[in-house]
């Protein structure tokens, strides 16, 4: 069988895929005590963690040996698998359902999909199942959190923040087949890969350290999801509203927040200089 329709078979007409459902009863984390419960394990684990390493009074750093860049080149593979197989079953949706937005009365377009679901869409087959495999992904990320504080960095508020609320809206995503989902999730795997693939050819020796390099990624991530909000708020508006457009405007005040404190966690560092303390995300 030929590589690409080998690829395109297993990342988004496998009947895993295609007949996926997010359900409470099926699908693991799929509840809220789950989502409340794990989010708040995360953040008392890292900040007694970060305690402890400061009561230790560690001088030297906890040796982690090639853990880093275990993780990073995991999470470069997560996401690039994640990227490629959103991507051909957003294509695929968008080629089964063509024929059915042309007879609908808003006449829906491929662009007008992607940023907006029509009402009464369900969390249910193909792009929900990459959603799912996304927000399962979140967990994994967070274990670079304990890797930073292992390693006596910094533990800022902006971190822990941003990282339990991508965990929360990942979960509004398939809770309320929010609109935009699709977009958010190929932007933020792209950012991964690069963001993660960078550090594990630094953690090797391969590329010398610049964290301008990240520093620039999440300011064009943060950057395209305001595009995104303000073109899913427009389709909205005008025709006729978006499916989820509840857990929209509760991921559009979080996004605001992660905006506002990423500004501030920017200029702090430029003033105490982005070397000594570069973004972790």
């Amino acid at each position: 069988m030929p590589t690409v329709p080998m690829l395109r078979y297993w990342l988004s007409e496998h009947p895993s895929i295609v007949n996926f459902r997010w359900s409470h009863s099926q699908s693991w984390g799929s509840t809220w005590p789950f989502l409340v419960a794990a989010v708040t394990f995360y953040v008392v684990a890292a900040v007694i963690l970060h305690l402890l390493m400061i009561l230790l009074r560690r001088v030297r750093q906890v040796p982690l040996g090639p853990i880093p860049a275990i993780h990073s080149l995991s999470m470069a593979v997560i996401s690039a698998v994640v990227f490629t197989g959103i991507l051909l079953s957003a294509a695929a949706e968008i080629r089964d359902t063509r024929w059915l937005w042309r007879r609908s009365r808003t006449k829906t377009t491929p662009f007008q999909w992607l940023l907006c679901f029509p009402i009464g869409t369900r969390s249910s087959g193909r792009v929900f199942f990459w959603s799912y495999i996304f927000y399962l992904s979140r967990f994994l990320h967070l274990i670079r959190t304990f890797l930073t504080v292992l390693r006596r960095r910094r533990l800022p508020f902006f971190h822990l923040f941003n990282q339990s609320i991508l965990i929360l809206t990942s979960f509004l995503w398939l809770e309320f087949s929010q609109s935009f989902q699709i977009l958010a999730i190929l932007s933020t795997t792209l950012l991964h890969f690069l963001v993660y693939g960078y550090r594990f050819l630094t953690s090797v020796g391969l590329l010398a350290t610049c964290f301008r390099f990240v520093l620039n990624c999440q300011a064009a991530l943060l950057s395209c999801n305001l595009l995104c909000h303000f073109g899913v708020f427009l389709f909205h508006v005008l025709k006729g509203g978006c499916n989820g457009i509840g857990a929209w405007i509760c991921n559009s005040v979080l996004n605001s927040a992660i905006l506002l404190l990423f500004v501030k966690f920017y200029k702090e560092n430029r003033c105490d200089g982005i070397h000594k303390n570069p973004p972790r995300f």
